[in-house]
């Protein structure tokens, strides 16, 4: 593949949705014995932050895929450290939290990036771009194109209003926590599907 095309940039974001949904759930079990959904949105596994970081990356990277390991390194460290950063940033503006905290961690910045994981963002650069992306490439393309292209635009309709419903729980949920009653039949759905203690084991109990 000599240039990059939105097809194939979907598809490289739903699978780093659901695979960095799937990795980090069994990290956090064998870590803490606890059984976490870390997606982003309240249906289905996608956790978007794992989605946009690998899009980010392979635009990143892409041009330098047949550098060397130090230099993809470099380029991944420094790359997804400032990735993070916005990503924190922007799900605190927009949220009004943060699913991460660092500021515990060696050498953070806000608590938003800290050296050990910018180190796995350089560690990640070469695996992703080196052996993940041609992997994820060669299973995109044996996919027929129509049926594709079908499924992506039924994907980007689903996606779109889960995330609309995801930022309405966020918003009941804290509504609720104030003791402010449902005002209709969709917040009280919300309420009864989505509320606070189904958006914190979903966000690690940062939500709030």
């Amino acid at each position: 593949m000599k240039k990059l095309n939105l097809y194939n940039l979907f598809y490289t974001f739903i699978f780093g949705c659901v695979v960095g949904w799937l990795v980090e759930g069994i990290w956090t079990y064998i870590r803490s014995g606890l059984i976490l959904n870390h997606s982003a949105l309240v249906i289905g596994p996608f956790n978007i932050a794992y989605g946009i970081c690998a899009v980010l990356l392979t635009a990143l990277l892409f041009k330098y895929r047949n550098s060397s390991y130090i230099k993809i390194f470099l380029i991944g460290f420094i790359g997804g450290s400032i990735i993070e950063y916005i990503m924190s940033w922007g799900m605190e503006l927009v949220l009004g939290f943060c699913a991460w905290d660092y500021s515990k961690k060696f050498l953070n910045i806000n608590g938003r990036i800290c050296l050990l994981y910018s180190i796995f963002w350089g560690l990640l650069g070469i695996l992703w771009i080196k052996i993940l992306y041609p992997l994820i490439t060669k299973l995109i393309n044996k996919i027929n194109i129509k049926v594709g292209k079908i499924i992506m635009n039924v994907l980007i309709i689903f996606l779109s209003l889960d995330t609309i419903l995801t930022v309405s729980a966020v918003m009941r949920a804290k509504d609720s926590e104030k003791g402010i009653p449902p005002q209709n039949v969709y917040e009280e759905f919300l309420d009864n599907n989505f509320n606070s203690d189904y958006l914190k084991n979903m966000f690690n109990n940062k939500w709030e």
